[in-house]
């Protein structure tokens, strides 16, 4: 699957936090440990590739091709691996925010594709929104409801009050920008 310009947007904001704390942490030494903790919990989740990379980073290694070459890394692994390396090289390209306060408009348009991508078939998508939806479900309030409504929108539900139910503003307002850009990209 081809990850789009607004997909790697989407991979970044959801992952801020976590992009944002590992530039910072080479600088900032008190980061360390939270940073850790945060690796350890990734890895026991599945992220092992990812995590081995970012403790490459950690120790020096800034040669892309020398960070698991890559090839170990999966798409958004690499997004995420690419933004990094990039704060690094000049923290004016850091992500805004922690993951959970994206702009909404921003964000809609590229989980639409790819709820739209994996409710036709396509596996990959399915893929990336799963890991996506683990990722929010950590991040607590409206991005942990939001990724535990991911299956139910790629199934089909678009009614906005079961989707929205026990959302608090901003997580109604993602979702409405969410079932809205479906709403576009299904009626082409």
């Amino acid at each position: 699957m081809q990850i789009y310009p607004d997909k790697y947007q989407q991979v970044i904001q959801t992952h801020s936090s976590l992009i944002r704390l590992v530039v910072h942490s080479l600088q900032q030494e008190e980061l360390r440990p939270k940073l850790n903790d945060v690796l350890t919990i990734s890895a026991n989740n599945g992220w092992v590739t990812l995590v081995a990379a970012i403790r490459k980073i950690l120790s020096g290694e800034r040669n892309r091709e020398n960070l698991g070459g890559m090839n170990g890394l999966d798409e958004e692994d690499t997004v995420i691996i690419n933004a990094i390396l990039n704060g690094i090289q000049n923290p004016a390209m850091l992500p805004e925010g922690d993951g959970a306060t994206g702009d909404a408009t921003m964000a809609a348009p590229g989980i639409a594709s790819m709820i739209h991508e994996a409710a036709t078939g396509n596996a990959q998508a399915l893929v990336l929104l799963s890991n996506m939806a683990e990722q929010m479900s950590r991040a607590g309030g409206d991005m942990s409801r939001l990724g535990g409504i991911m299956k139910t929108i790629i199934d089909g539900e678009r009614d906005p009050d079961i989707l929205c139910k026990g959302m608090g503003q901003q997580g109604r307002s993602l979702v409405l920008s969410i079932l809205d850009e479906l709403g576009r990209i299904q009626a082409h």
